[in-house]
């Protein structure tokens, strides 16, 4: 099953408003991009052989983890990969399914939550 760009877009948006309202102002400074595939700098960053099994990868500092005294910090940003979400989906139900446990996931790293957490919550 395949989506354009725009109708996969639009499933992330749909999923980011599911985030409740009492955590959204930390979202605010948050990126949330569709693309294709990983790079091989990403996977090697997260110890990732095989690029075609990650589904999405925060790029930042969790706020449990961040400090005053960083003078500089590098924008927060997370990449959800639409090629691979597609490929392990059959069909358009399951598609949504994936993204919004992607996302979810994601956000879950940007809060400091790791993947024990995030396996507990169901977004693993």
């Amino acid at each position: 099953m395949k989506l354009s760009r725009q109708e996969f877009e639009e499933l992330v948006r749909e999923a980011l408003a599911e985030v409740p309202d009492a955590f959204r102002p930390y979202l605010e400074n948050l990126s949330v991009e569709v693309e294709d595939m990983p790079s091989a700098t990403d996977c090697e960053a997260v110890g990732i052989d095989n690029p075609r099994s990650l589904l999405g990868l925060y790029h930042g500092t969790p706020l449990l983890l961040r400090s005053v005294e960083q003078p500089y910090r590098w924008p927060e940003r997370i990449a959800i990969y639409q090629n691979n979400i597609q490929r392990i989906c059959r069909t358009r139900r399951q598609i949504v399914r994936q993204v919004r446990r992607t996302v979810l996931h994601e956000i879950g790293h940007h809060f400091g939550l790791g993947e024990d957490d995030l396996r507990e919550l169901g977004y693993s």
